[in-house]
C-alpha cells in the first residue's frame, strides 16, 4: 500500500542502482539479472526471478558494457555472459510489450489502423499511447499526431504490432488511458532503448538510410 492506501502493486515508487552508471533511478527504466544455478547471467524481465538482482539500464549500448565484467563485479563471483544476452533480453521486452497491448486490447483500451486511430485522436477517447511501426510509410504516419501529455513509439515492427493486435500486420495503433497503457509505455521505453531508435537503426534493428 502507498499513502493515501492506495496499492501499488508495480512498486512504481522504487529506485534502484545501475551497476555500470551508477545512476539511481526508478526502477522501471532498468532490467533485472540474476545468477543462475550454473554461473550464468540470466534476464529477469519480469522480475520474478530467486537471487539477488543485479539492475542495469535499460540501454543496449549500457547493457553490452555490463556484460564486459560489470555482472561479475556485481556478482563477486566469475560468471558466464551469453553471447546473445542483449538479444534475448530485446527479444522478451518485445514480445512483453506485444503481450501488454493484446491485454489492452482484449480489454477494449486499444485500436489499430488508420481510420480508427484518426477518429481516437479526433474525438473524446482519452489517448495515452500512439503507437506506429517503425517500417510503415512515413508519409502514412505524418498524417497522425500525438496527444499532448500522450506518448508515442515506433520502436516496433508492423508484423510484431500485427501480432499484437490479431492481424498479419498493423502500421498504426493507439491506446487508451489505463493501468495497462502504463505498463505499454513503460516497457516499450525500454524496448526504444534496447533498439537504439535514436541512435540510426529502425525497429528491425537495421541501420537506417540517410534523408
Amino acid at each position: 500500500m502507498t499513502r493515501g492506501g492506495k496499492h501499488n502493486p508495480q512498486g512504481s515508487d522504487a529506485e534502484r542502482k545501475c551497476i555500470v552508471t551508477g545512476d539511481v533511478q526508478p526502477k522501471q527504466g532498468l532490467i533485472r539479472f540474476v545468477i543462475g544455478p550454473d554461473g550464468s547471467v540470466v534476464p529477469d524481465v519480469l522480475e520474478k526471478l530467486p537471487g539477488r538482482g543485479m539492475w542495469v539500464t535499460a540501454n543496449r549500448s549500457t547493457l553490452e558494457k555490463a556484460g564486459r565484467g560489470q555482472f561479475a563485479r556485481s556478482a563477486k563471483q566469475p560468471v558466464t555472459v551469453p553471447e546473445n544476452l542483449v538479444d534475448e533480453v530485446e527479444r522478451q521486452i518485445a514480445r512483453r510489450v506485444v503481450d501488454l497491448i493484446a491485454l489492452a486490447r482484449k480489454a477494449g483500451l486499444a485500436v489499430c489502423g488508420f481510420e480508427k486511430v484518426k477518429s481516437w485522436l479526433s474525438g473524446n477517447e482519452r489517448v495515452r499511447v500512439l503507437l506506429q511501426a517503425g517500417d510503415g510509410s512515413e508519409r502514412g504516419k505524418a498524417k497522425l499526431w500525438t496527444p499532448e501529455g500522450a506518448r508515442y513509439f515506433d520502436c516496433m515492427s508492423s508484423e510484431e504490432l500485427g501480432l499484437a493486435f490479431g492481424r498479419q500486420s498493423v502500421i498504426h495503433g493507439a491506446l487508451a488511458a489505463g493501468g495497462l497503457s502504463d505498463r505499454v509505455v513503460e516497457e516499450a521505453a525500454k524496448l526504444k532503448g534496447l533498439r537504439d531508435i535514436d541512435g540510426g537503426k529502425d525497429a528491425a534493428g537495421k541501420e537506417k538510410e540517410a534523408r
